[in-house]
């Protein structure tokens, strides 16, 4: 008679003297309540900037056309329908009968539309105040681009757990123009973004509850706990949620869905890894659920946006299965048809929709790609009027320029080259994080290189822009730098280029003195500028390293603050439709693609 022996016992899980919670989730700053006022009040100063002068101008501009319009026609019919050519001015003259009795086939889902509805019908319960009007239709937006900053000063606490650095981020979001133009008209991508945004707010969160329970099951000492199951991730189940309601808004958050699923699955290994290697239960305790989570949850979300469609019977499509019969729907029970229906016509609408983004290859004057969109090269005119009248001088201008603070996005390039080196220098979970969700919002566009687009596609982008800027600052004012080998020849590099660059500005000035304006080398100046930037970016390092790091940390940041600070007040005029003389306008079009 042979016996086998019996498996070795698994051997429990090392404990170390310090606390596993401790290293895998660092404790969140002090008195929690300051951090919750801190992001209260930001987007309380969110608020109050948007919601100033925001029926201004008092009528329809640029694409409000479009969205207002059928805002009211999903609160009124549950689906879009065509209006009256004269529309515009009956609606800007509270007019509400302005539809005909067909459907209109729109190419962007329904929930952003729905939001302007629900913040116009809102709006008009307030005293003194009135729906269908351009306060009405554009509160909602000013609302939720006053809450995206709520939410982003907490994702950056988080982050960082710094209050400091997360009402930084807070405060720069609030004063970027493209932020600032978006969150004051009646378009959907306000929505878009609040609605990444907040996806991405909820898997941060569930990084840090999923690793509480981990190092809690750790510390137990239990076998095999670093492979245990975590429980149901209900945060990340909000982030299916906030992600299929971006994808009502607009198609493009589908990159963000595949590209946070990946995140959350990358997090969550890397937390187990530190304890345990078995790919076989890592990939059904945490891959597998995550894909349900995510994806699943976020399209079963995106369906029932589309609830008023298939609740109604008028829309666009929605009578295609039934003037088309056939297929493996009509031999199914009478009770399932209808439905079936209801979701081969939606598909069928989707289809014409696909076609009518892959077919979009319209001029128009304000376009621009995805390589243009983070220097602000071609900034949109959303709304300009130049009569002459309305200040004291001969001549006068409104405008409203759809452009980000420029002090935001240029220095959101140089924050994310540093992303990038961070990450690949230490594998940092923040900067791997945000240069994902950069890449999410901006690298597909290249896919599309005869797609007419608009630099407010790259709005999506902005938080993840903000939160690079935030971490750099950080790394500025909060590491101890040592001093790396090759100080003495990084300064004597910085000195050279220095050298140029004070040589190149002489030149211009000369040339200017002797031979007038015409006579400049305007190439010169672009060079000087370009090294003046190379001079800062080895000088700035270097002197981080010094004894005199700390005051240099404080002394860059407080720049940084009042560039953007500066950069906002000087362009809110042109951002918001104020009545400024036409030569305070000609001075803040910096460049001919601003016009």
């Amino acid at each position: 008679m042979t016996t086998t022996a019996p498996p070795p016992e698994p051997e429990p899980v090392q404990r170390h003297d310090r606390s596993s919670r401790s290293r895998l989730v660092p404790p969140m700053p002090t008195p929690g309540w300051a951090g919750w006022l801190g992001a209260v009040v930001l987007a309380l100063f969110a608020g109050a900037l948007r919601f100033i002068r925001l029926g201004e101008p008092a009528e329809i501009y640029f694409d409000e056309t479009y969205y207002a319009k059928d805002a009211y026609s999903l609160w009124r019919f549950g689906y879009e329908r065509e209006t009256v050519d004269n529309a515009d001015d009956l609606l800007a003259r509270g007019v509400s009968d302005i539809w005909t009795g067909d459907p209109s086939f729109v190419v962007h889902p329904p929930l952003g539309k729905w939001m302007i509805a629900a913040g116009d019908w809102l709006w008009g319960l307030l005293p003194f105040q009135t729906s269908m009007s351009p306060e009405g239709w554009r509160a909602a937006a000013a609302l939720f681009g006053a809450l995206s900053v709520f939410l982003l000063v907490r994702v950056a606490l988080r982050m960082t757990r710094s209050w400091l650095l997360g009402c930084t981020a807070g405060l720069v979001l609030a004063l970027d123009g493209l932020h600032f133009t978006m969150s004051r008209i009646a378009m959907v991508d306000i929505f878009l973004t609040f609605w990444i945004l907040a996806g991405f707010a909820c898997l941060v969160v569930d990084r840090d509850r999923a690793r509480e329970r981990l190092a809690d099951l750790v510390d137990s000492g239990a076998a095999h706990a670093a492979v245990g199951w975590l429980g149901v991730r209900w945060w990340r189940v909000g982030a299916g949620v906030c992600l299929g309601l971006a994808c009502g808004t607009k198609w493009s958050a589908v990159f963000f869905v595949a590209a946070f699923g990946l995140l959350t699955v990358a997090w969550d290994y890397g937390a187990r890894r530190r304890f345990a290697q078995q790919w076989g239960r890592w990939l059904l305790l945490d891959a597998v659920p995550a894909f349900f989570q995510i994806v699943g949850v976020a399209l079963v979300t995106y369906v029932a946006t589309w609830s008023g469609w298939l609740f109604t019977s008028g829309g666009y499509g929605r009578q295609w299965g039934t003037e088309n019969p056939g297929g493996v729907i009509s031999a199914m029970p009478e009770v399932l048809q209808a439905p079936l229906n209801a979701l081969r016509n939606l598909f069928y609408y989707h289809w014409d929709i696909l076609s009518f983004h892959t077919d979009l290859d319209a001029s128009h004057d304000y376009a621009s790609g995805p390589a243009q969109w983070l220097i602000m090269r071609t900034p949109v005119a959303f709304y300009y009027e130049g009569d002459g009248s309305g200040c004291d001088a001969t001549s006068c201008s409104s405008a409203i320029l759809n452009i980000g603070t420029p002090a935001v996005w240029w220095l959101g390039v140089i924050a994310a080259l540093v992303m990038l080196a961070w990450w690949v220098t230490y594998r940092d979970w923040r900067a791997g994080s945000v240069l994902l969700g950069l890449a999410a919002g901006w690298l597909p566009w290249f896919a599309f290189p005869d797609r007419t687009m608009f630099v407010f596609y790259a709005l999506p982008v902005l938080p993840f822009v903000v939160l690079a800027i935030v971490l750099m600052l950080g790394l500025v004012i909060g590491r101890a730098w040592e001093r790396p080998p090759y100080w003495g020849r990084g300064w004597l590099a910085a000195g050279a280029l220095q050298g140029v660059v004070v040589l190149l500005v002489i030149i211009n000035v000369l040339r200017l003195a002797l031979s007038g304006p015409e006579a400049h080398f305007g190439w010169m100046w672009i060079l000087a500028a370009s090294l003046q930037v190379v001079v800062l970016l080895i000088a700035v390092p270097l002197l981080l390293t010094s004894q005199w790091g700390p005051v240099v940390g404080g002394v860059v940041y407080g720049v940084a603050l009042l560039l953007v600070i500066a950069n906002f007040a000087y362009l809110y005029p042109v951002l918001s439709a104020e009545t400024i003389p036409y030569g305070a306008w000609e001075e803040r079009m910096w460049f001919e693609t601003w016009i």
